[in-house]
């Protein structure tokens, strides 16, 4: 990638390994809580001459190229271009150009296909690694401003809110001595692909930026070499798509009637819970659920190019349960122990079960023949982060009966490779106790390493604590509860690494930045080992994948 110079000024080069990100992440941080703080006092002239100040700060820029080239999942997908940005030389290179950038038109994208949990096929839209991270910059002006504005039903592809709080809020609404029984189990059909574009124009208004929305919603679809026209929707898998998805979706409160008290508590007939696309809404009567989904909702979403599945979109009462997010909710008989007479459980679904099950039983026949260390390396980050997901619901019986399931696939694939050993002779080279934290004799791994499979049932069960009403991280008067609540991610830290981050007051004291925000994490040796540095606590420290790396590659500099 080529570097423009300047129309202007002598040329500046970014040295990717020298930037100051604690500097820049301030930056950034401080002109978000700017826009939010205008945004609640409704000076909209402010708030547009700040996200024009966003759109034209260098920090932002590089913020922008780590979060695109360094954090998200596609960093390493290539767009139309087939440019992917991975050594630190091509970040700065990417830095100059988009800081020195003249006037620019986006290229298509670039269509690819993912399997769904159905079998059936996701379309998705990859941009060009440019384009994704001018999205992002855009994103930064544009997500305060409406974070600010943003119903707090709204629980899909939002900072500070995930799964887990639209489950708690769901826990909350249908728990047995609440009055709204009946469920509309809703779902969009193709909702990135179907929006209307100029619906979606009036909603954002005359903000900074516009026009680059513009350009990235008709900016077509490449596949096979041959371009597509876009007149409808916003490619999955965009950088800014999410955020323009939850606008268009934005007001659905509003078309259904619910209202909150001063406490912010739903005081009306129904009430809505909503992530991204998938949503359910709570009503007292079958008859108003009916009318909910085959006149209001329809109705609101048409005016947004949208239309309701009728396959996946039915009105159910709660004692026959659905599923939502992968869990299934549900009212049970239970008149001897309660009150009501029926008891609210929130499982993982029989869909979510299934599709764990298959897909660990592809991995295992594909491991045939593999190292036992193969095997681990595989089957263990499967097993930890779908525990991690279902382990805020009543998850122990579903997680005792996995755990059966895997260890008859364990035996299965000892007896495949010593097919004329006795069984004590299995047992005694594949299991034993291996885990030294647990009192168990049955841990399937290797003796020689010390490596072993891990159980389901090994992961506690915790409840997830729900995100408070419309807060927002760039709320700077929340600034203390938003710090307080990154413990609420920390399930895939190990104990020493949760005492490492309560020692550093959960910050990466490389950047400053807050350190559960999505990027991985390593421990660092304050003095390296190679000095004569110890492995003690005191001189290791929990940081950023890439804060690690960017003073690695300082220290190398120093030695040569």
């Amino acid at each position: 990638m080529q570097s423009p110079g300047l129309a202007n000024g002598p040329e500046r080069r970014a040295d990717w390994d020298a930037i100051d990100w604690r500097c820049a992440q301030r930056i950034v941080r401080n002109l978000r809580q700017r826009i939010f703080r205008a945004t609640q006092t409704g000076d909209y002239r402010k708030v547009r001459s700040l996200q024009k100040l966003m759109l034209r700060s260098y920090s932002n820029i590089l913020m922008s190229v780590r979060r695109v080239t360094q954090v998200n999942a596609g960093k390493n997908t290539p767009g139309v271009d087939k440019l992917v940005v991975k050594t630190p030389a091509a970040r700065g290179q990417l830095v100059d150009q988009l800081a020195t950038f003249q006037p620019w038109r986006s290229n298509p994208v670039r269509r690819v296909y993912i399997p769904k949990a159905n079998g059936k096929l996701r379309p998705l839209g990859i941009p060009t690694v440019t384009d994704r991270c001018l999205q992002a910059m855009v994103k930064s002006a544009l997500e305060p401003e409406w974070e600010a504005r943003f119903e707090g039903s709204s629980y899909g592809f939002r900072p500070g809110r995930g799964c887990h709080d639209a489950i708690a809020k769901i826990y909350l609404l249908a728990c047995p001595h609440r009055r709204k029984k009946w469920v509309v189990d809703a779902d969009i059909t193709g909702a990135f692909d179907n929006i209307d574009h100029d619906f979606l124009l009036r909603t954002i208004g005359q903000a900074p930026g516009r026009e680059l929305i513009r350009q990235w919603l008709k900016a077509g679809v490449m596949e096979d070499g041959v371009y597509h026209d876009t007149p409808t929707g916003t490619p999955q898998g965009g950088v800014i798509s999410p955020l323009l998805l939850n606008l268009a979706l934005h007001g659905m409160e509003d078309a259904l009637g619910v209202r909150h008290n001063k406490r912010g508590e739903i005081a009306g007939k129904r009430a809505v819970v909503r992530y991204a696309d998938d949503f359910v809404v709570f009503c007292e009567s079958q008859e108003d659920a009916l009318q909910v989904k085959d006149a209001i909702l329809p109705a609101w979403l048409a005016e947004r190019g949208l239309t309701l599945s009728a396959e996946k979109t039915r009105s159910v009462h709660l004692t026959e349960g659905f599923d939502f997010l992968g869990f299934h909710v549900r009212h049970h008989p239970a008149p001897q122990t309660t009150r009501t007479g029926y008891k609210l459980l929130i499982r993982p679904s029989k869909k979510a079960v299934n599709g764990l099950r298959e897909r660990l039983r592809e991995a295992w026949q594909e491991l045939h023949g593999h190292s036992l260390n193969a095997v681990l390396w595989r089957l263990n980050p499967v097993i930890r982060g779908w525990a991690n997901y279902f382990r805020t619901a009543v998850a122990s019986e579903t997680f005792q009966k996995l755990d059966d399931w895997m260890f008859c696939r364990a035996a299965r694939y000892a007896r495949r490779a010593h097919p004329r050993k006795p069984n004590w002779w299995l047992q005694g080279r594949y299991w034993g106790k291996l885990n030294p934290e647990r009192n168990d004799h049955w841990v399937f791994g290797d003796k020689r390493t010390g490596r072993y499979l891990l159980k389901f049932r090994w992961f506690k069960i915790e409840r997830h604590t729900l995100v408070r009403g419309t807060a927002a991280p760039d709320d700077p008067s929340l600034r203390e509860y938003w710090w307080a609540r990154q413990k609420v991610n920390t399930r895939h830290l190990t104990l020493g690494e949760v005492a490492l981050a309560e020692h550093q007051d959960w910050a990466c004291p490389i950047c400053g930045m807050a350190l559960i925000n999505g990027e991985p994490l390593e421990r660092h040796h304050l003095t390296p080992r190679c000095e004569g540095g110890s492995d003690a606590r005191a001189n290791r420290a929990l940081v950023h994948l890439y804060c690690h790396l960017q003073v690695t590659a300082a220290w190398r500099k120093r030695r040569r």
